[in-house]
């Protein structure tokens, strides 16, 4: 059989990567995450269809063949290396009618074979953007390997791969599949979409059927005024006992809080460091007693809904420049049950600022940061989750490099890891300032594209809802070193491309600025640092908090991206507190989102709380969850909810562990319905991807047609749990080969084998002649304050630095002309 050859080229989105080649057998014993398809939702009586309208599709059960005997309006196509073969059968193998249509894949290295509807218009669905589809099969299938693919056509970009609706579990008869799509994002007009086979066995699959299923939005009128469209902020009634530089949603619903001594040197001498933990549904706050100083340590939640956090503080800079930021190896579980801390074993090397991304296999990765002697740390370091300890050095792949500090490293759907060029502290990395580092082959390969990548120092990135789509957009940055006006530039990467390229977004809209002459509005390139980015349960991207320069000037503006229209909604209400420098923002298990903390370079600190009501809370009643079949969940499984109204949409939200503008793990999985008769009867077709979704706690949100949530529920992915309910064959990932085009010569040249990268002890931008350890004189004052010492001393005074000393007899900024020893007079 001839196979079309232009359409196999997009097909091949839908192969798997070459790290996919070991044994389905060893990948699942080794990472023992993925589990039954047949879990407790489907164990559970079929939910019924949804009541019945004019299916949409051309052909649907093969009878109708063209002139060369293949059935009119299909395709038959694939990608990779493997041995396969089609047939048109005949009614015996038919559901109903005289023919059915079958893949069979008899070897496999790599990629899959696929049965789909033709891409032409006049056999392609047409569909409407903002509208939902039924999508239906009979099949019979001999292996777990297969999945419902869909497609689609964007009238500007043309075909393109859209997502993977369900996996199909094995089945010796015919049996019905039925899952409805994610709303049709906009610029489509219409779908393809068929049945992908990975693995060894045959699939046969008959009447197809697609309906429009797209539900009414409700009808209630908001009548809450600008927050209608701007939602609002409320400072809540009690302040922050901690001075928290690092915020963490537990899986309980808890928030954690941790200083460690809180850019507080004199805490830091008395040893006095300190953690709360925040309980969002009574109010209370709890102080924790805390064993070292985690000040800007790096963390990560665990599989098991512990958070792992490694390194912190162990000497503030000095004075005389001597030494900067030192980072020790300790490395310690919090336990959500107990509220306590727990001591591992120690990391290979300091990591002051380090990254830390969980793995799909629940291992944590980890880069960068800063040493015990203050200079940067070349050492990776993997926590085992089988093991769980910090494995030794030598069991860990080393490139040497220094990624700098709080490096965002986020997890791609093949297992590789995305350096966003988002990071903390002066320039971004050499080279074009984002990577993808494959930790299989041990290659880092530069991505072109990233705008000004020397002045993106706390940006914020995240992976776009939904998390299969693969895009990541970077917001805003500076760079503390030379200190110009935040910029407005954001950055779009789309890592489904083979050789994947930012490309300029939308400017971050603009607020008012505070420059210690009260607010004003920003003008020109003016735009922000220290961006907080939230991912709501609509969809769409909260971003706000921010500052113009290092640690200074303010920037009350905030506003929703929404990933579908790539497009910010400006406008927004800000938050009445300033939030820069050692501020964080995070969502909350019933949909608002909480922000704490301030730290200019004067040294104070904010205590108050800020809680954001977003626009969705004011269009009336939230649909609710009324039930989950179980909160232990496998990969590739169906997991039945029901709900008291129609809803949209469902997704998992992974909780915070967010620190200076930072969460590589923060993402939004879809989860496809199947729905009910009733339409509150609803089955979760869940990944069968762990590097898509790593295995852990969750937030499970349902959203209605207004885009209103539910409050969450939680539930486990994946880990030993999950595979106890095991009862027959499970699939493996569907892991696409994405990103598999970029050019060699964009490798960067492996580093010789080192100790540690040379680092400037001024990195974070503070002139240490001046005043305390936590207070920061900024080593470059902003463009528009004049280098004299009447300029400087204005912009200090009106920035709230009071009774500054001179450390020691040097005084390069000439702020102290009069030679006593005492900063501006």
């Amino acid at each position: 059989m001839t196979l079309p050859t232009g359409r196999n080229l997009l097909r091949g989105h839908s192969r798997r990567s070459k790290r996919s080649r070991r044994s389905r057998r060893a990948r699942l014993a080794a990472a023992m995450l993925v589990t039954c398809a047949a879990s407790a939702g489907l164990l559970l009586s079929s939910p019924g269809p949804a009541s019945a309208g004019s299916n949409l599709l051309v052909n649907p059960g093969f009878e109708s063949v063209r002139g060369d005997g293949e059935p009119a309006c299909w395709e038959k196509s694939g990608w990779g290396d493997n041995d396969f073969s089609y047939a048109l059968t005949g009614a015996a193998e038919a559901h109903s009618g005289g023919r059915a249509l079958s893949v069979t894949l008899t070897r496999r290295l790599s990629g899959d074979r696929k049965a789909l509807m033709l891409e032409d218009t006049s056999c392609a669905p047409n569909v409407s953007p903002s509208h939902q589809y039924d999508l239906s099969l009979w099949y019979k299938s001999t292996t777990p390997d297969a999945s419902v693919t869909v497609f689609r056509h964007d009238v500007k970009d043309g075909w393109q791969y859209w997502t993977d609706l369900k996996t199909l579990p094995v089945s010796a008869g015919y049996a019905r599949a039925e899952v409805r799509t994610p709303v049709v994002p906009p610029g489509t007009d219409q779908i393809t979409w068929g049945v992908s086979v990975y693995g060894t066995g045959t699939v046969t699959t008959d009447d197809y059927a697609m309906e429009d299923a797209t539900q009414p939005a409700p009808g209630d009128a908001c009548t809450a005024g600008d927050a209608c469209t701007k939602g609002s902020w409320a400072v809540m009634p009690f302040r922050n006992p901690v001075r928290s530089m690092h915020s963490v949603v537990l899986r309980n619903g808890k928030v954690l809080l941790v200083a460690g001594s809180g850019n507080d040197p004199e805490l830091f001498k008395a040893g006095t460091f300190t953690s709360a933990v925040y309980d969002p549904k009574t109010g209370a706050m709890k102080t924790v007693p805390t064993p070292v100083d985690m000040f800007c340590a790096g963390h990560v939640q665990l599989s098991d809904g512990r958070v792992l956090i490694m390194s912190g503080n162990k000497a503030y800079p000095a004075a005389d420049g001597s030494h900067g930021y030192e980072g020790f190896k300790d490395s310690y579980l919090f336990d959500p049950a107990t509220e306590s801390y727990v001591k591992t074993n120690d990391m290979n090397d300091g990591h002051w600022y380090p990254s830390a991304t969980i793995l799909g296999n629940g291992d944590v990765i980890s880069f960068g940061g800063l040493r015990e002697d203050s200079t940067g740390s070349v050492t990776a370091e993997k926590f085992s989750q089988a093991q769980q300890k910090w494995l030794p050095v030598n069991e860990v792949n080393q490139t040497w490099s220094y990624w700098g500090l709080y490096p965002s490293m986020i997890l791609m759907q093949d297992g590789r890891l995305f350096y966003s060029g988002s990071h903390v502290f002066g320039n971004g990395t050499p080279g074009t300032g984002a990577s993808v580092y494959d930790y299989g082959t041990n290659k880092i390969t530069d991505v072109p594209g990233l705008q000004d990548k020397d002045h993106r120092d706390q940006s914020a990135s995240v992976l776009l809802p939904p998390a299969q789509d693969q895009r990541v957009l970077t917001m805003g940055g500076g760079n503390v070193n030379t200190n110009p006006e935040a910029n407005r530039y954001t950055d779009i990467i789309d890592l489904k491309q083979p050789n994947p390229a930012y490309t300029p977004g939308p400017l971050l809209p603009q607020g008012e600025v505070d420059q210690g002459r009260g607010r004003k509005p920003e003008t020109g390139g003016q735009g922000k640092m220290y961006v907080s980015a939230v991912l709501l349960p609509d969809g769409k991207v909260l971003e706000t908090g921010g500052g113009l320069h290092d640690r200074a000037d303010p920037v009350y503006e905030a506003s929703l991206f929404n990933p579908a229209a790539g497009t910010f909604q400006p406008g927004l209400a800000t938050d009445p507190i300033p939030r820069t420098y050692h501020s964080s923002a995070f969502l909350l298990p019933d949909g608002r989102v909480m922000a704490v903390g301030d730290n200019p370079g004067n040294g104070t600190f904010d205590d108050h709380v800020s809680v954001y009501t977003p626009p969705y809370l004011y269009k009336g009643a939230r649909p609710q969850i009324t039930s989950v079949a179980t909160d232990q969940w496998s990969y590739a499984s169906t997991q039945r909810i029901t709900v008291d109204r129609p809803v949209v949409k469902a997704e998992l939200i992974r909780p915070a562990a967010v620190t200076h503008s930072s969460d590589p793990n923060q993402r939004f999985v879809d989860l496809p319905m199947s729905v009910g008769s009733d339409g509150k009867t609803i089955d979760l077709n869940v990944t069968s991807n762990p590097d898509l979704a790593p295995p852990g706690w969750y937030m499970l949100f349902t959203v209605d047609a207004a885009g209103v949530p539910s409050v969450a529920s939680w539930v486990h992915l994946g880990g030993p749990q999950a595979m106890a309910a095991e009862a027959s064959p499970s699939a493996s990932p569907m892991v696409h080969g994405f990103a598999g085009g970029m050019p060699h010569s964009a490798e960067k040249k492996p580093e010789p084998k080192r100790t540690s990268a040379k680092v400037d002890t001024r990195i974070a931008g503070c002139d240490r002649h001046y005043g305390a350890e936590n207070v920061c004189v900024p080593t470059v004052f902003p463009k528009a304050v004049a280098p004299t010492t009447a300029a400087r001393c204005e912009w200090l005074g009106k920035h709230g630095y009071k009774g500054l000393r001179v450390n020691g007899k040097d005084d390069p900024l000439r702020l102290d002309p009069d030679g006593n020893g005492r900063v501006c007079g």
